[in-house]
């Protein structure tokens, strides 16, 4: 109406109450934060307080200085190596006395050995009879160790375990035996790698121009050429 035009426009209903919501909500924060001010310790402390300042109105975080020289951590490099290569010779040690002690007999994932006969005529092949030719019994052919001839058996008794379960007993400590030998091979092959990766990561300690020509696998390190540079 005429008589209202100089109150302005009319605002909808909806408009009032958005602005009173986040006129409500803003009031609320404020004094959210004025309680948590209030509530604060005086004495508290944490370490942004010294470590972040403004600068040009931007917040900045210093950036802690590195405490260790690079010869201090070349040094501590090589005394990792040298720990590594430690438990690396003392794993050696222990799986030569182990093969001292197994000989590798009947081990699982070794070659089988081959023993090859020759014949001059097809009769004679025919007839063959492996355990006459070795000149043992029957029940010895199928070992590849400890297998006396007939001459021995008759002069001397058979030495060793003979009852089956004492025989099976003794096959299980054997196998026990090679799996704990296959473990300690696995746990030096290991320890090699990670002496190397270590003996790589200390090489690149030095300014030297390098290339990587091969990246870091499971099995081995990663592989750098560096750029020659004649010694005084």
């Amino acid at each position: 109406p005429a008589c209202r035009k100089k109150l302005g426009l009319l605002e909808k209903k909806k408009d009032y109450r958005l602005r009173a919501d986040d006129y409500h909500k803003k009031q609320n924060a404020l004094r959210a934060l004025q309680k948590k001010a209030l509530d604060k310790n005086p004495d508290e402390f944490y370490f942004k307080m010294i470590r972040a300042e403004l600068q040009d109105g931007v917040h900045i975080v210093k950036q802690p200085k590195d405490e260790v020289t690079p010869e201090q951590v070349k040094l501590m490099r090589t005394q990792d190596i040298k720990y590594v290569e430690m438990k690396r010779v003392a794993e050696a040690k222990k799986i030569e006395r182990l093969k001292s002690e197994l000989h590798l007999l009947d081990a699982e994932g070794k070659n089988p050995n081959k023993h090859v006969f020759f014949f001059d005529t097809k009769k004679e092949v025919q007839d063959f009879d492996i355990a006459t030719h070795l000149d043992t019994v029957p029940e010895l052919v199928d070992r590849l160790y400890n297998r006396p001839t007939v001459a021995t058996l008759q002069k001397e008794t058979l030495k060793g375990a003979t009852d089956p379960a004492r025989l099976k007993k003794l096959a299980q400590q054997r196998k026990n035996q090679y799996d704990l030998l296959k473990q300690r091979i696995e746990r030096e092959k290991a320890m090699f790698v990670i002496a190397q990766k270590i003996q790589t990561r200390k090489d690149l300690l030095d300014k030297t121009h390098k290339v990587k020509v091969k990246k870091e696998t499971t099995n081995g390190p990663a592989i750098y050429k560096f750029k020659f540079q004649r010694k005084r």
